[in-house]
């Protein structure tokens, strides 16, 4: 795929619409990465979260009945 070099006469031959369109998937190419690496952090913040809050798993932090700590012995 390549760029557009020196496309001034078609810019301004195309529609707002297109030209609005055409920058959107240029900024989509351009930052790529980043909306990829921010997708995987949030898609995984999601699950977690969805996960942690089920009661099951919500009581790992809780204290034991018989008055020991945290942790196992």
């Amino acid at each position: 795929m390549g760029r557009r070099v020196g496309g001034t006469m078609r810019n301004k031959e195309e529609s707002a619409m297109t030209r609005a369109v055409n920058a959107v998937f240029d900024f989509v190419r351009f930052a790529e990465f980043e909306i990829l690496f921010f997708l995987f952090f949030f898609i995984a913040f999601l699950l977690f979260k969805d996960l942690t809050s089920r009661p099951e798993y919500n009581q790992i932090l809780v204290k034991k009945p018989d008055g020991g700590g945290f942790w196992p012995n």
